[in-house]
């Protein structure tokens, strides 16, 4: 495996004044966003293309990234993150599926990476000081404290969810899924799709009538990017279709508008949860390790008419909620994700088992 040094200079500037120095990979542009730290250990063409990085400069804290080249197969979507920090960059992959490297892929998606710098550095951080902004840049005199403490997310689920309606067909399909699209992910239609479901993907900005008038067997809430308190408008929308009876499913940004919905509460996370984490089901006893990414989460307090079902083993986060007044339930998790353990998949197959046919 060849790792082959850059020659450019380019530069981690944080709003606490830190400047890290590495070598530039990637498109030759400038970046500011959030910077925060992923733990994954693999499936990094996943993670690049998660919407939920959506607006943020993701730290890697596993030291080797690129060994695996990119494989069109393993894009979660049109999506990327804003830039890209690695301690080692492979630029010679080697993976029976590989079709380009990493720095190609950057490229052609105008993302700048920066290699060579103490990941791990970094990350301890924001663990200590939590989410800051940062740029990536090749003079830090090219960027002021000023613009990076100005710049925000802002509203980041009109950024990636689809301009209007998709339809995705199953084989023997014996249920109509409405995927309401805060940032879907490939993996979550597939996952739908092979438990026989034919989904219809709509905008965020649907209103529950349209959504209610594609008469759906259930609706499943995707995950997404952002702050939850930033989308109140969805919020009303899923208030409007709680009473209609049909059966709701929300993972991750889904999970928690669904539980402001209902009366309940975000908060932010010192550092967020981005990469493998575990999480105890209270009411079977058991552990799972699951994919995770979002930097909010549903405060203790519960909504009215909700039951914690899944808590983080090592915050004690609200990771899964059941709901006794509507027939709903909802996970911080991503049960879909195709390149963590598949000690969840029995998440999606509750969503389908609570599937009622109705009527066309």
């Amino acid at each position: 495996m060849d790792c082959i040094p850059a020659a450019k200079k380019r530069y981690l500037v944080l709003e606490n004044g830190k400047v890290f120095e590495g070598y530039a990979f990637g498109a030759n542009v400038q970046a500011i966003g959030e910077v925060v730290f992923s733990t994954n250990m693999s499936a990094f063409t996943q993670s690049v293309t998660d919407p939920n990085y959506n607006g943020q400069l993701v730290v890697q804290t596993f030291p080797l990234v690129g060994n695996c080249g990119v494989n069109p197969a393993d894009i979660e979507s049109n999506s990327c993150v804003k830039g890209y920090i690695v301690k080692e960059w492979c630029q010679s992959p080697s993976h029976f599926s590989c079709t380009g490297t990493l720095d190609t892929f950057f490229v052609e998606h105008g993302i700048p990476g920066l290699w060579g710098v103490d990941t791990r550095a970094v990350t301890k951080l924001i663990r200590s000081g939590g989410v800051m902004r940062g740029a990536l840049v090749d003079d830090p005199a090219d960027i002021s404290k000023d613009t990076l403490v100005a710049y925000s997310v802002g509203d980041a689920v009109s950024r990636v969810t689809c301009a209007e309606q998709i339809q995705f067909q199953a084989d023997n399909a014996q249920h109509h899924v409405v995927l309401w699209d805060l940032g879907k992910k490939a993996s979550t239609v597939r996952s739908l799709t092979a438990r026989g479901c034919s989904v219809t993907a709509v905008p965020a900005g649907c209103t529950a009538d349209q959504i209610l008038a594609l008469n759906p067997d259930g609706i499943m809430l995707s995950n997404g990017p952002g702050n939850p308190a930033q989308y109140g408008g969805i919020v009303e929308e899923i208030k409007k279709i709680l009473p209609a009876g049909v059966a709701i499913f929300g993972s991750g940004l889904g999970h928690q508008l669904l539980a402001l919905a209902c009366g309940g509460a975000v908060e932010a996370l010192p550092y967020g949860h981005r990469g493998g984490c575990s999480v105890r089901d209270l009411e079977t006893g058991r552990t799972l390790i699951t994919s995770q990414n979002h930097g909010y989460a549903v405060k203790n307090k519960l909504p009215q008419g909700a039951k914690l079902r899944f808590v983080n083993a090592n915050d004690g986060s609200c990771e899964g909620l059941d709901y006794t007044s509507f027939n709903g339930f909802s996970v911080q998790f991503k049960p879909e994700a195709c390149w963590s353990p598949n000690n969840t998949d029995d998440i999606m197959d509750r969503f389908v088992a609570s599937l009622k046919r109705r009527d066309a």
